[in-house]
């Protein structure tokens, strides 16, 4: 196992746990719907939890945990669509552009799961599997909302 690369795979993951968190607080801050505030600071919260177990395994193994945000490319733009959709205040593209940004987190997890094993002990794939597990909830959840104003 490279200690380097287990580093930069939680470091990874650090990074979009750090997105959603701005993501979502900054969707809270500008929604005017009570029950999509609720949901993004629950959203938020999970992931501030998940950082906080990411960063203190990168600091047991002697890395600096990622400060930063991705900030570029889709999900910087996602978040912005976010952004827009709320100063609009329309509820469906919310929760689409919520959905795409929680399938880029899942993708990130699933990446690491997949392709970096390697480089991750037994107990990192138990947590990391757990964290995705919850943002899998979180995704299920903004899906379904979605789904039910298509039902409408």
């Amino acid at each position: 196992m490279d200690r380097d690369a287990t580093i930069d795979v939680l470091n990874t993951l650090i990074t979009i746990n750090n997105d959603r968190i701005e993501g979502y607080e900054t969707a809270a801050k500008e929604t005017e719907e009570y029950d999509l505030k609720t949901l993004f600071a629950q959203f938020s919260a999970t992931s501030l939890q998940c950082k906080i177990v990411l960063k203190n395994e990168v600091i047991q193994l002697g890395g600096d945990p990622a400060e930063g945000t991705l900030t570029s490319g889709k999900f910087f733009r996602v978040w912005m669509d976010v952004k827009a959709a709320l100063t609009g205040n329309d509820r469906k593209t919310i929760l689409n552009s919520c959905e795409y940004g929680e399938d880029m987190a899942k993708e990130t997890y699933e990446k690491a799961l997949e392709n970096e094993d390697e480089n991750l002990s037994l107990d990192q794939q138990a947590m990391i599997k757990a964290q995705h597990e919850l943002l899998a909830a979180d995704h299920n959840k903004i899906k379904s909302l979605r789904d039910a104003l298509e039902t409408k």
